[in-house]
């Protein structure tokens, strides 16, 4: 495949700074921005004229259609766009923070909207281009206590991203979303705050924190692994609806779908039902099969 033109978000460390040295060892360019552009110093005296940093905050949408129009000044078109900027701080829903909970979501899921619609004149008009949407394992399963913000967000990452896909495969636009499990990032380090946790959540929201941030062993996964896998897939051509990555990414999905599959068996008379013309009342299923 020739060279291609990505533009990361979020590209300064973890995962967004492993695909942007993924990206340029592949041999494409990349517009890798974040709030501090400057951290990327050393991948410019590595890569030169590759690969071009730039400032952004994605909670502006103003900031992101200059990335964009900075970007295909410098190298003409995108090719993949990656939204990656994310971060997840810990509270039981019932005592966080409002201000942080609505902050947490500019960046996780307004930022993607901001970034995604940047981009999609430029997309649309190439007739090409793949929109990879960093989302977590969380984001299909759910049910994490203490980071409720971040996990709505990556769902609502989803159901967008459903939909985005939808609207441009006529233009030639892909949308792929990935779903990682635990990774050697900063993600759950130094990029969480962890708030007041009371006493009454910490069978929950405790004992989460204490598994994610206070593991000997810390999380499997490998970013730099994870980022050649991702390049890789855009790379070949048609990429999947949805990526996991991590051996408890795969588990979890699967076992998921499993409970979902039998649930929706469990209750399919009930469900069928509620439409005119069909057999009603009709017996519910016995509690133990019912979820």
């Amino acid at each position: 495949m020739s060279q291609q033109v990505w533009f990361i978000t979020g590209s300064s460390r973890g995962l967004g700074r492993a695909l942007v040295t993924a990206a340029l060892e592949a041999g494409d360019r990349v517009v890798a921005t974040a709030r501090r552009p400057e951290a990327l110093a050393e991948a410019v005296g590595t890569y030169g004229d590759r690969i071009h940093p730039l400032a952004l905050d994605v909670t502006r949408p103003e900031a992101a259609r200059e990335a964009v129009e900075a970007a295909l000044a410098r190298y003409g078109r995108i090719d993949v766009l990656v939204n990656n900027a994310g971060y997840a701080n810990v509270a039981p829903i019932e005592t966080a923070d409002e201000d942080d909970f609505r902050a947490q979501f500019e960046t996780n899921f307004w930022g993607v909207y901001h970034v995604t619609k940047a981009a999609l004149p430029t997309l649309r008009r190439q007739g090409a281009g793949t929109v990879v949407q960093i989302s977590s394992i969380g984001g299909r399963v759910g049910g994490s206590p203490g980071i409720a913000s971040y996990q709505a967000a990556k769902f609502a990452v989803d159901g967008f991203s459903r939909v985005l896909a939808a609207e441009t495969a006529p233009f030639g636009v892909q949308v792929m979303v990935v779903e990682p499990s635990g990774f050697a990032t900063d993600w759950a380090g130094s990029s969480m705050t962890v708030h007041p946790i009371p006493a009454a959540y910490d069978e929950t929201v405790g004992a989460m924190n204490r598994r994610v941030r206070q593991s000997p062993e810390g999380p499997a996964g490998d970013p730099q692994r994870a980022a050649e896998i991702i390049v890789r897939t855009v790379r070949r051509g048609r990429v999947p609806s949805h990526l996991l990555l991590g051996v408890n990414a795969a588990t979890m999905a699967l076992e998921h779908s499993r409970r979902q599959l039998a649930e929706a068996t469990a209750w399919e008379k009930v469900s069928r039902s509620a439409d005119f013309g069909e057999p009603y009342p009709v017996e519910l299923p016995p509690e133990d099969t019912a979820r």
